[in-house]
C-alpha cells in the first residue's frame, strides 16, 4: 500500500522551509509521496489575508517541479469551506483507498489537537508524523499508536516572515523557491493593497 504524507496548508506562499521538511519526511519517514494540499480557507485564518487560491496553487507546482515525489493537490476545493482536516481525510480515503494517508503537522499545531473537529476520531483512525516546532514539546500518549514523533530539521521560517520581508522590500532570494521569487511583485500587491 502506497504511504502518502498530506501537507496541508495556505502556502501563502510556499517557501524553502514547507520545501526542505516536506523533502526530509518523504525521504526518512519511509512515504511514497508527500502530497500539498492547498487550502481555499483555513477555518483559523483569516480569509482576506489568502491570496488568490490559483495563484497559490501555481507557485506550489512549479517550485515542486522535477521532484517526482512531490504532488501538488487542489483536493480541497471539492469539499465544503472550511476546510477541516477529518473531513479532508476522509474524502482522501474514500477517493483512494489503496492509499494510506500520514498527516503531517507541527509541534505546535500538536499542542491543540484537541480544539480540532473530531479530534478523537482523527487520532484513533490516522497515523499522524508531527515535525518540531521550536517552544513546544506536548508528549504523545501511548494510547495513540498511530501518532509518531520525528527528528526533523526545524525551519523557524514562516510565511508571514516572507510576506513582511517582501513587502519591506528586503532581498530574501535563498528563502523562496527560485520559481516563487517570479511572483515577488504579485506578492507584495497583495499584502500592500490589505494593509490599506
Amino acid at each position: 500500500m502506497k504511504k502518502i504524507g498530506i501537507f496541508s496548508g495556505s502556502f501563502n506562499p510556499v517557501h524553502i522551509g514547507h520545501l526542505a521538511l516536506a523533502n526530509w519526511i518523504c525521504e526518512f519517514e519511509d512515504l511514497s509521496e508527500v502530497w500539498f494540499l492547498i487550502t481555499p480557507q483555513n477555518p483559523l485564518k483569516e480569509y482576506s489575508m489568502l491570496m488568490d487560491y490559483e495563484v497559490r496553487l501555481k507557485m506550489a507546482t512549479e517550485a515542486t517541479a522535477g521532484y517526482p515525489k512531490f504532488k501538488i493537490s487542489d483536493f480541497e476545493r471539492t469539499l465544503p469551506i472550511p476546510s477541516y482536516t477529518i473531513d479532508t481525510l476522509n474524502a482522501l480515503r474514500d477517493t483512494y483507498p489503496d492509499y494510506e494517508f500520514h498527516l503531517m503537522i507541527g509541534a505546535d499545531s500538536w499542542e491543540f489537537i484537541n480544539r480540532w473537529k473530531d479530534a478523537e476520531k482523527l487520532l484513533e483512525e490516522y497515523p499522524i508524523i508531527i515535525y518540531p516546532r521550536k517552544g513546544y514539546d506536548r508528549p504523545v500518549s501511548s494510547d495513540y499508536p498511530k501518532i509518531r514523533k520525528v527528528d526533523a530539521p526545524t525551519f523557524e521560517i514562516s510565511s508571514s516572515f516572507i510576506r513582511e520581508a517582501i513587502k519591506s522590500r528586503k532581498d530574501i532570494r535563498f528563502f523562496l523557491p527560485e520559481a516563487v521569487r517570479k511572483y515577488t511583485d504579485y506578492i507584495r500587491n497583495c499584502f500592500e493593497f490589505y494593509n490599506q
